[in-house]
């Protein structure tokens, strides 16, 4: 059995849709990859920033709020007041964190990185995300492999494609990453 790998990159954050007091409706926000740190007395609040794509209003996502400045990291406080470029993406890219700011993001876009095959063909398949995603595996393989839906479920019932550890494979999402078995059997 011929094992694969595919990448999942994404091309950029997702963006969030949010009620915007500008536009007066609720609209899609995105990353501005800038932190805003405030100290108030003996306590820091820490906010990754968004803004509005029709109008440059913004909106503050709290990422630390009221806490004491020994109780963050160093290395991280200073990534804070940098404005990094990759701590501010992997909290963009944090679903649950965005949640957690009562906001709903929208799927980022991606590019699915590796070599194409058969669904006949005996192969192992993993694929691994570069952030958590909450994509269906479904569409992942329907669109690298070019199958239809109704091909795509196909494989999955008469088990031909199978997944490790076993998931169900009609609506499952990628999060982490996902182990698959094709069995090479039409």
């Amino acid at each position: 059995m011929e094992k694969k790998t595919w990448e999942i990159q994404v091309l950029s954050p997702p963006h969030i849709l949010k009620y915007c007091k500008k536009c007066g409706k609720k609209v899609e926000f995105t990353c501005s990859g800038q932190f805003r740190v405030n100290a108030q007395r003996r306590y820091l609040d820490v906010w990754l920033i968004y803004k509005c794509i029709h109008c440059s209003a913004t909106w503050n996502a709290a990422v630390f709020s009221r806490v004491s400045p020994q109780s963050i990291p160093a290395e991280l406080l200073d990534g804070f007041y940098r404005n990094d470029e990759a701590l501010a993406k992997r909290y963009a890219m944090d679903i649950a964190f965005l949640r957690g700011n009562g906001v709903e993001a929208v799927p980022p876009q991606y590019s699915i990185i590796g070599d194409s095959f058969s669904p006949n063909e005996a192969v192992e398949l993993e694929i691994k995300p570069e952030y958590s995603l909450p994509v269906r595996v479904s569409s992942l393989i329907r669109a690298k492999l070019h199958l239809s839906q109704k091909e795509y479920l196909q494989l999955a019932a008469d088990r031909t494609m199978r997944s490790i550890p076993a998931q169900d494979l009609r609506k499952c999402r990628l999060n982490d990453g996902i182990t698959l078995i094709f069995t090479g059997q039409p």
